[in-house]
C-alpha cells in the first residue's frame, strides 16, 4: 500500500470511528424501548430532522450513481431526475409533513409507516399491516444492496482490492453500527453526514471546474459530444460487446444522439413522487418534536437538496471533460466511480480520504435507516402487531429485530454480489417500489376522508405489483412503454384507490371524526 493510500485510509477510519462514537452515545437511549429505538421518541430536532431525511435519502447514489449518469450519457438522464428530486423534497415536506406528524400521534401514537396506514383505518384484521411490511422488507433490502455495491465500488477503486471482501466489510460496518444505535444515532449521525456530503461535493465542483479551465471550457466539451448537453436528447457511448466504451486517438466515440421525448422527461421528474413514500423520510415527518419547527425544516431540506444535486450533476459533466478516456470510467457501472477518481486526482491524499469519507458517510447513513426500517417493518409489524396481536414483549421485539437485521444484511450483499452492478438502476428500482406502493395511499390517506380500508389494500397491491410488471415485462419492449416504472405504477395506484373506495363501503363515524379532527388547524401534541 502506498503512502497516499494509508493517508487516505486513516482518514476515512477516523471518521468511522466518529460515527462510531455517535452510536455508542445515544445506545443507551436506543436500548430503553422499541419506541425509542426505532423513532427517538418524537424528539427530532428541525435541523437534524431536516438533514438527516436528505442524508438518508440521498445515499451513495448522490455522490456515484448521478453523477456517473452524468459522465456517461449527459445532461438529460441525470437533470431531470434531479429536477424531480428538488421538487419532491418541497411538496412533500410542504403538504406531507405536518399533517403525518398530527395523524401518526392520533391513529394510535404510530412509530413506524406501517403502523400508521393499519391504525389510520382502525384495523382489526392486519392486513395493512401485513402488506406494508413485506413490500418495505422487500425494497428495503433491494436498497441496502444499493449502499452495499457503494462500499465495493468506492473501496476496491481506492486501495485495488478485491470488490467482494471491500462489499462485505463494508455491510459489516453498517450493521454493527445499526445495531448499536437505533434511529437516534442514524438521524444524529445523518446530521453530521449531510453537512460532510455537500462539503464534499461543493469542494469537487469547484477543484474540478477550475483543473478543467473554467466552466466555459467544460460546456464547450460538452457541447462537442451529439446528445450530451442537451435536456432533450441523450448521448449514446459506442461500446463493445462487454459494454466497454470505445475510443479513437485519445477521444471516446458516441454514437448519434438518441431521443429523450416529453413523455420520457415526464417519467424522469416523476422520481419527485417517490418521495411520498419513501419511509425513511416519512419517519423524520413522525419523529420531529413540534409541528411549529417543520417550516424551518422544509427551508433547511430543499436548499440542501438543490445544491447537492446540482453539484453531482455538474460534477459528472466536469469529470467527461477531465477524464475523457478513463479505463476506470469506461463502462457504464464504472462511471460511477467518478466522484472517486477526480477526489483521488485532485487532492492531496488526506484530503482526498476525507472527500471519500462523503461518499462512505453518504452510504452509512442510508442503509442504516435502510436496514433499521426493514427490521422494524418484521419485529414490530409482523411479529408484535400479527403474530403476537400487540402482546410481544419488548425486549423480543428488540432481539427479533437484531435477527432481522444480520438476516436482511445477508440478502443485500447476496443481491450486491455482482459487481457490474449500477447503482443508479437499483436504487431507481427500489425507489419506483416505495413511490408506487405507498405515494398514492399515503397522500389519499392525508388528505381524503372518503379513502376506505379496501382502496387502501388494492391500490398498494396495484402500485406495488405494477413496479415488477412494468419494469420486467413492460420496460424490455421499448418504446412508450420504455419509461420510467413509477409514473405508470403511481397513477394506476391512484385511480385504484379512487375506484375501489367509491365502489365500497364509506369509512365509518369513528374514523371518519379521527380525519376531521387531524384535518383542524389545533396542534396536536
Amino acid at each position: 500500500m502506498s503512502g497516499d493510500t494509508l493517508k487516505i485510509l486513516m482518514a476515512m477510519i477516523g471518521y468511522m470511528l466518529v460515527v462510531i462514537g455517535i452510536g455508542l452515545y445515544f445506545a443507551k437511549r436506543a436500548q430503553a424501548n422499541s419506541e425509542n429505538y426505532f423513532l427517538g421518541g418524537r424528539s427530532l430536532g428541525p435541523w437534524v430532522a431536516a438533514m438527516s431525511a436528505e442524508a438518508s435519502d440521498m445515499s451513495g447514489w448522490l455522490l456515484m450513481g448521478l453523477p456517473g449518469v452524468a459522465y456517461w450519457c449527459g445532461l438529460a438522464d441525470a437533470a431531470w431526475t434531479a429536477i424531480g428530486l428538488a421538487l419532491g423534497t418541497y411538496v412533500n415536506w410542504l403538504i406531507v409533513a405536518k399533517r403525518l406528524r398530527r395523524y401518526s400521534a392520533v391513529a394510535g401514537d404510530s412509530i413506524t409507516v406501517p403502523d400508521f396506514l393499519s391504525n389510520r383505518f382502525h384495523e382489526k384484521k392486519k392486513v395493512i399491516l401485513g402488506i406494508s411490511a413485506v413490500f418495505i422488507l422487500v425494497f428495503f433490502t433491494v436498497y441496502a444492496a444499493s449502499c452495499f455495491v457503494t462500499c465495493g465500488k468506492l473501496f476496491s477503486t481506492l486501495f485495488g482490492t478485491s470488490y467482494h471482501s471491500m462489499m462485505i466489510a463494508g455491510a459489516v460496518f453498517v450493521l454493527i453500527y445499526t445495531f448499536i444505535g437505533g434511529f437516534l444515532a442514524e438521524s444524529a449521525s445523518d446530521f453530521m453526514q449531510a453537512v460532510v456530503m455537500v462539503i464534499a461535493l461543493l469542494t469537487i465542483l469547484v477543484l474540478g471546474t477550475s483543473a478543467a479551465g473554467g466552466l466555459g471550457n467544460v460546456i464547450e466539451n460538452a457541447m462537442k459530444i451529439p446528445g450530451y448537453f442537451s435536456l432533450t436528447s441523450i448521448a449514446t457511448p459506442v461500446t463493445d460487446a462487454a459494454g466497454v466504451q470505445q475510443a479513437a486517438g485519445g477521444v471516446p466515440l458516441f454514437g448519434e444522439a438518441g431521443s429523450y421525448g416529453f413523455l420520457t422527461i415526464i417519467s424522469t421528474l416523476s422520481w419527485g413522487l417517490g418521495y411520498f413514500g419513501v419511509p425513511q423520510v416519512l419517519l423524520r415527518f413522525m419523529a420531529i418534536r413540534k409541528e411549529g419547527e417543520l417550516k424551518q425544516s422544509r427551508r433547511i431540506a430543499t436548499v440542501w437538496c438543490v445544491v447537492s444535486l446540482a453539484a453531482a450533476v455538474t460534477i459528472g459533466v466536469i469529470g467527461r471533460s477531465l477524464f475523457p478516456v478513463e479505463e476506470t470510467l469506461a463502462t457504464a457501472s464504472g462511471a460511477e466511480n467518478v466522484f472517486v477518481v477526480l477526489s483521488q486526482a485532485l487532492l492531496p491524499a488526506v484530503l482526498a480520504g476525507i472527500i471519500m469519507a462523503g461518499i462512505l458517510a453518504a452510504t452509512i447513513s442510508s442503509s442504516d435507516s435502510y436496514l433499521l426500517i426493514a427490521a422494524s417493518a418484521v419485529s414490530k409489524n409482523l411479529y408484535e402487531g400479527i403474530l403476537k396481536k400487540n402482546q410481544a414483549d419488548d425486549k423480543k421485539v428488540m432481539n427479533l429485530s437484531r435477527v432481522i437485521l444480520l438476516v436482511i444484511a445477508l440478502v443485500g450483499m447476496v443481491i450486491a454480489w455482482d459487481e457490474d452492478s449500477v447503482i443508479f438502476n437499483i436504487v431507481s428500482f427500489a425507489w419506483a417500489g416505495f413511490g408506487a406502493t405507498f405515494g398514492p395511499i399515503m397522500l389519499f390517506s392525508l388528505f381524503w376522508k372518503r379513502t376506505n380500508r379496501y382502496g387502501a389494500i388494492a391500490g398498494m397491491l396495484s402500485g406495488g405489483i405494477m413496479v415488477f410488471v412494468w419494469n420486467l415485462l413492460l420496460k424490455p419492449m421499448g418504446g412508450i412503454f420504455g419509461i420510467y416504472e413509477l409514473f405508470p405504477a403511481f397513477v394506476i395506484s391512484c385511480i385504484v384507490i379512487v375506484v375501489v373506495s367509491l365502489a365500497t363501503e364509506a369509512p365509518s363515524d369513528e374514523i371518519t371524526k379521527e380525519f376531521e379532527l387531524v384535518a383542524g388547524k389545533q396542534e396536536i401534541r
